[in-house]
C-alpha cells in the first residue's frame, strides 16, 4: 500500500453545536476577508516561485512555507463550514 504524504483524519461526532451550526457562516467572514487577500499573495508567490524552480531547480523554502500555511488555513477553514468540526479555526498559518 502507497503512503500519501498529506492525510486529513476527520472524528465523527455524534451532535454538534446547534447555536455555533446556526451562526457558522457568519464566523466565518472574518476567516474569508483574510483568506482572499493572502489567497491573492499565495498566488503571486506561487508565480514567482515558478519562475525560481524553472531557473535554479529549487522551490524557495519562504515561498513553501507560506503556501503551505495559506493551504492548511484554508483547509481548516473549509472543514469549518461544512461541518466536519466544532472547533473554530485559528487564525494562523500554523
Amino acid at each position: 500500500m502507497e503512503e500519501y504524504p498529506v492525510t486529513i483524519g476527520v472524528e465523527h461526532k455524534e451532535r454538534l453545536s446547534r447555536l455555533t451550526t446556526f451562526f457558522r457562516y457568519f464566523m466565518a467572514i472574518p476567516h474569508y476577508i483574510c483568506l482572499y487577500g493572502i489567497g491573492i499573495a499565495a498566488g503571486v508567490i506561487v508565480f514567482i516561485s515558478w519562475w525560481a524552480i524553472l531557473f535554479t531547480a529549487r522551490y524557495p523554502k519562504w515561498a513553501f512555507k507560506f503556501v503551505i500555511g495559506y493551504l492548511r488555513w484554508y483547509t481548516r477553514v473549509s472543514g469549518y463550514c461544512l461541518l466536519l468540526t466544532d472547533k473554530y479555526p485559528p487564525f494562523s498559518f500554523d
